[in-house]
């Protein structure tokens, strides 16, 4: 069962001739640039056709096998196929061959790992990359849990392997600079930790926080980004339920993906109880009070989390957004400011500021700060809704900013490129009611967490006595029960 495509590629490659790039990738099952890739860095043996045209390229089958069990390969293949079978997943009448999100959407840099244990990681990077696709399709819809007799649960005090264990500090170091290129960086490492050791609980943590941070900090869909943070960290769980980072890690994702704001509850509750002192437990259970507008507690979890970690600027950006929209505008503002003036390029503040510019209708200053987010986000579906608004609000203030930005956003989101909440704020705005509603009705079917948010969202002031929008809001503030 296991990389069975690989060996069937294998067998019928006695001695084939691939006469293109387009052959070469076909021969591992990915795209091109990837190939030309390992060529460059990896010493793929493709060999030029002699005094050929331009680009000619052509290569044996039976040394491309022989390269796949080369010692030189590195845990990185193991990564990358990892990735590859997050993105295969079986569904309910077959198999589902989807694109692989993160190789389109964040490429995870290579990191070389050691030669002298290169043919072990390979082994387990295929038990994992069969083992997490799997997760992801068993957890992908929240079921009733399995019995512990069912789970293959390792011994308590599982002791990580001393490389995979190096590798998740190194991780977790990137994870905290929070930007698309660090959180690709911590993914692969988090990655090459689970192949030395799938024991290891805490290489699921990361795995699952890196997916839950990429859907705000990078391009990264939430509809990719949470069921596979939703699937390392139920494994997490099961590997050690004492842990107090998995039931974080799960409660954060069961919240954002689920919406079942008290089973996240009970996991943020179980992860404090577990370890009082866990700053992001406290932090991440800060903003999930403040989604659910409960300010007075939010304001007291955000504050033990700042005291347990004074140096952390996430903690102190999310204060001020929970200040500002717990009716203390003045000191929240003022608040993402100083984060703002001392480190320009951390993304919160530009994203809290400018959520905060449009609310109060100061359009000069939201489209500031929203093309600071698109840059910071590497955005360029962002960045080209954001200039067209700028030309818009230019030559016809409020609604010329919202005409010139309805024409971008459709073309987007026809290509699947622009959520549906977004252009439903765009029609609200320009006071398209149906439009708009049609749009935010997609948006909760596809589970967008931006729904989350819609109770507090002005875009939709005008919306606010419509049957259907009253009908949505309840919805998204009850759990769902598929």
């Amino acid at each position: 069962m296991i990389s069975g495509r690989m060996q069937t590629r294998e067998q019928q490659a006695s001695n084939r001739r691939l006469d293109s790039w387009k052959e070469i990738a076909a021969f591992f099952g990915r795209d091109e640039r990837t190939v030309k890739r390992w060529e460059k860095e990896r010493a793929l043996p493709v060999h030029r056709v002699p005094g050929g045209v331009r680009g000619g390229v052509f290569a044996y089958s039976v040394e491309l096998s022989q390269w796949l069990k080369d010692p030189r390969a590195t845990a990185t293949e193991s990564s990358e196929q990892t990735s590859a079978a997050e993105a295969n997943v079986s569904t309910g009448d077959g198999t589902r061959e989807a694109e692989p999100a993160i190789s389109r959407q964040v490429f995870a840099p290579a990191i070389p790992a050691r030669s002298s244990r290169s043919q072990v990681a390979r082994i387990l990077g295929l038990l994992l990359a069969v083992l997490l696709g799997f997760l992801i399709l068993k957890h992908q819809i929240p079921r009733q849990p399995t019995s512990a007799s069912a789970i293959n649960i390792p011994p308590a005090g599982h002791r990580p392997n001393l490389e995979a264990e190096d590798l998740y500090l190194k991780g977790r170091y990137f994870w905290n600079k929070r930007t698309p290129e660090d959180l690709n960086k911590a993914l692969d490492l988090f990655t090459q930790a689970i192949v030395r050791d799938p024991g290891y609980a805490q290489a699921y943590v990361g795995l699952a926080d890196c997916y839950n941070l990429m859907r705000e900090y990078s391009v990264m869909p939430p509809n990719e980004a949470y069921p596979r943070a939703l699937a390392a960290a139920k494994k997490a769980v099961e590997l050690d339920d004492n842990s107090a980072e998995a039931h974080n890690s799960l409660a954060f994702a069961t919240f954002y993906w689920t919406w079942d704001a008290p089973t996240a509850e009970r996991e943020f509750k179980r992860a404090i109880e577990l370890n009082p002192d866990y700053v992001a437990a406290h932090h991440w259970y800060a903003t999930f009070l403040m989604v659910t507008r409960r300010y007075p507690e939010a304001i007291r979890e955000i504050e033990i989390a700042r005291k347990l970690d004074p140096s952390s600027t996430p903690i102190v950006a999310d204060k001020g957004f929970i200040l500002y929209l717990a009716s203390q505008p003045a000191q929240g503002i003022a608040l993402l400011k100083q984060i703002e003036s001392r480190e320009p390029a951390f993304l919160s503040p530009h994203l809290y500021l400018a959520e905060i510019y449009l609310a109060g209708q100061d359009y000069s200053n939201y489209l500031v700060e929203s093309k600071k987010v698109a840059s910071l986000r590497h955005d360029p579906v962002a960045l080209a809704v954001v200039n067209a608004a700028g030309k818009g609000f230019t030559a016809g203030g409020a609604r010329g900013m919202w005409q010139s930005m309805l024409p971008v956003q459709k073309k987007f989101y026809l290509q699947g490129k622009l959520s549906a909440y977004a252009l439903a704020q765009t029609y609200s705005q320009l006071g398209e009611s149906r439009e708009a509603i049609k749009l935010l009705r997609e948006a909760y079917d596809k589970r967008d967490a931006a729904m989350l948010y819609i109770d507090g969202d002005r875009s939709f002031d005008v919306l606010r006595d419509n049957p259907s929008f009253r009908d949505l809001l309840a919805r998204t503030t009850h759990p769902r029960s598929d």
